[in-house]
């Protein structure tokens, strides 16, 4: 009978097939470093839209499509629906999370129920201009006071969960912002969430272009907050 998976890494992919080419290799090296009993998990478009899942068999990875549509949001709970471990992370597909860093997020595992790659605590950078760091930070203030959330980065997908948390949240959101989402359900769902940040430099992708549109983006996590803050959760 197989053992219990201890890590699952969640990476949701849309059109990332030359990024997780570079990156896959790297996270299984420094997973294995940190237990033997690890899964990565590629979340896919919704069809396939490019040679994603043939590179996964070729690196023995699991691949699995997104659920629904070809939304982020769809993409995330597909992870969670299907993520086996006791601890669960998420990261994006695109190299702008270093695998390095899962050893730290992995050795703070005990300390926390979340643990965040924060770019906005001291000793964290992102590389990304001016204009979209102080939209990042503004917005991740406005959803901290709005929502009681206490974390200088909600925004950042990179984190680690407990991996019982996740499971049986009730999360509806499409868009990006179901990271904030998460945080926000699971802040009113566990009393006393320990959260716990480490500095974090964010890079820039490392092929491609960015699948957010920037109005889209703002107005969903504007549309998010509200909803959050005056609708039920």
């Amino acid at each position: 009978m197989p053992g219990k998976t201890e890590l699952s890494i969640v990476l949701p992919a849309y059109r990332e097939r030359d990024n997780l080419a570079l990156l896959l290799p790297e996270i299984k090296r420094v997973a294995a470093e940190l237990t033997g009993a690890f899964e990565i998990l590629v979340v896919d478009s919704f069809q396939p839209l490019d040679e994603t899942a043939a590179l996964c068999r070729g690196l023995g990875v699991r691949c699995v499509n997104r659920r629904g549509s070809d939304a982020y949001g769809d993409a995330v709970r597909t992870g969670i629906s299907e993520a086996a471990g006791t601890y669960v992370v998420f990261m994006d597909a695109d190299g702008s999370h270093a695998p390095a860093f899962l050893a730290e997020l992995w050795q703070a595992r005990e300390s926390a129920d979340v643990v965040v790659a924060s770019r906005y605590v001291d000793g964290g950078r992102t590389d990304n201009s001016l204009a979209l760091v102080l939209m990042s930070r503004t917005l991740n203030i406005i959803y901290s006071l709005v929502l009681g959330i206490p974390c200088n980065d909600i925004s950042n997908s990179f984190k680690l969960y407990r991996g019982e948390l996740l499971k049986g949240l009730a999360l509806t959101t499409e868009n990006f912002d179901i990271v904030e989402e998460i945080f926000y359900k699971l802040v009113k769902k566990v009393p006393g969430l320990r959260i716990k940040e480490l500095p974090f430099r964010f890079e820039k992708r490392k092929h491609g272009e960015t699948k957010r549109n920037l109005i889209v983006f703002m107005l969903s996590f504007l549309t998010t907050l509200i909803r959050l803050r005056f609708g039920r959760s």
